[in-house]
């Protein structure tokens, strides 16, 4: 599996990008099956990571945090069956509170440093900070300048450092049977830093303090269009460094052969904002296409490369998908399915799901049947109430707070916490669905969401949709208070 963080769709060739240097990305229309009708799920980071463990939406239930003590991971699962897996990756976010107990679950991992805000280099070391007035400022900011003193060339980026410890664990283990390795890149994550070699694809004299660290948030006045295509161009010079990364791995697979008996996956955990609908981000933002619809691609000894599925699949389906291709007995509660037998049987686009569904916890929660995506808003200011539950108590970074722990039940299990006993937490949210409202698009006739619906008929439809799968995976009935539903209890 080769995972990059914030792979937007639009910025593929693959998928219709006619501007985005990134000719490897390109290679693998033939290489490959490419899928378009991929979705995320939990947003962002961390909680989309947990789905690739458990195979179990958890954005209603849980904001950003650990793995549980009551949660099954699929790497765990396969370890036990004889499976080696193996773990390499620049992500920072695994060696963070809120999400250290994921690296853990791999047989072996090994971890590169200085993305973003990684508490790596001592701050006194910054360089001159970026005097962009449009530029993120802050901690992780400063932190960022420290990191980059350490990665000036290109050998010397962290994505680089974990692609090569990617091909040096399969050089090791080509000739083996029963291993998994999950090369996970952060780029092209923000902020949007590459070698100058880069960004001169897209401008002949890049300047030297650039916008390329968005804050996300609605865009206003103050901002350009001119800065808007900087930001664009920091970001596709980005893709292209990945593009190169990329392109290592399948002149590997090429001269090694491995197309023939491996199954290749290449993923991304969301995408991002960079302008559309008038906004930057990707969590603050209500879930848009730009955002959740993923790039997404698979390669199957077995199956026909060079080809397209329109099936509606998620980042739920890829632990039963593992446990499918390792002929390992699925014996969990999974709310995602295999995608290899669908695939063999070149299904229609709802043999998995009939409907899907995603969002960030305390933020609008969305279905998809496959023509219409609804978005239900919170129905007060306060975009609460939002009630969690969780035997962890940790946050991105520190923990929470004990005015909220104070006030925490102990409830009896459930579905979603495999009938542990869990704690039930009160929390806020800086997401603002409220002010925004309710959103109703038919993705048929309006594939840039610039025309949301007022059908009535349609709205109570997808409610009830939405209804139904909110039940059978047993979220907290605050949400159905949250979301102005508990009428339908």
């Amino acid at each position: 599996m080769i995972m990059f963080d914030t792979l937007t769709r639009d910025f593929l060739p693959n998928y219709g990008n006619d501007w985005v240097k990134a000719p490897n990305f390109d290679k693998l229309r033939e290489k490959t099956i490419t899928f378009d009708n991929f979705y995320g799920g939990s947003m962002p980071c961390m909680p989309a990571r947990r789905e690739l463990h458990t195979g179990r939406y958890n954005f209603m239930h849980r904001m950003w945090g650990q793995l549980e003590p009551f949660d099954h991971s699929v790497f765990e699962v396969l370890q036990k069956n004889g499976i080696y897996c193996h773990l390499v990756t620049d992500h920072s976010h695994y060696f963070e509170d809120g999400g250290a107990t994921y690296h853990n679950r791999y047989s072996t991992w090994e971890g590169f440093r200085g993305q973003e805000g990684d508490r790596w280099v001592p701050r006194k070391n910054k360089e001159e900070d970026n005097t962009n007035p449009l530029n993120k400022k802050g901690i992780s900011a400063e932190q960022h300048y420290a990191n980059r003193t350490r990665q000036k060339k290109v050998e010397e980026m962290s994505s680089v450092k974990t692609v090569q410890a990617g091909i040096d664990f399969l050089t090791t283990y080509q000739q083996e049977d029963n291993w998994f390795l999950q090369i996970e890149c952060f780029d092209p994550h923000e902020p949007f830093y590459v070698p100058d070699e880069f960004r001169k694809l897209y401008d002949k004299t890049p300047g030297k303090n650039p916008f390329f660290w968005p804050r996300y948030g609605k865009m206003d006045d103050t901002l350009s269009a001119d800065a808007l295509e900087e930001l664009r161009n920091e970001y596709a010079a980005l893709i292209s460094l990945c593009d190169q990364n990329l392109g290592r791995l399948l002149r590997f697979f090429d001269e090694n052969r491995m197309w023939e008996d491996t199954l290749i996956i290449i993923n991304t955990d969301h995408g991002f904002l960079l302008g559309e609908h008038n906004w930057l981000g990707k969590n603050i933002a209500p879930m848009y296409e730009e955002i959740i619809h993923l790039p997404f691609f698979l390669s199957h000894p077995d199956l026909e490369k060079g080809t397209r599925s329109t099936m509606l699949s998620q980042t739920i389906d890829l632990p039963a998908t593992l446990l499918d291709f390792f002929k390992v007995d699925n014996q969990l509660d999974m709310d995602g399915k295999s995608i290899i037998e669908s695939l063999k049987k070149n299904t229609s686009v709802h043999e998995i799901h009939p409907e899907v569904i995603f969002g960030t916890n305390g933020g609008h929660v969305n279905i998809f049947d496959g023509r219409y995506v609804y978005m239900r808003a919170a129905v007060d200011p306060s975009n609460g109430p939002l009630k969690i539950q969780t035997l962890n108590f940790s946050q991105m970074r520190g923990f929470i707070k004990k005015e909220i722990l104070d006030q925490m039940l102990l409830k009896k299990g459930n579905r979603f916490t495999n009938q542990f006993p869990y704690a039930e937490l009160e929390v806020s949210t800086f997401i603002d669905s409220y002010s925004i409202g309710h959103l109703l698009f038919d993705l048929e006739k309006d594939k840039a969401q610039e025309m949301p619906l007022d059908n009535p008929e349609i709205e109570e439809r997808m409610i009830q949709k939405l209804l139904a799968i909110m039940k059978k995976i047993e979220v907290p009935e605050s949400e159905y208070i949250r979301l102005g539903i508990e009428s339908y209890l």
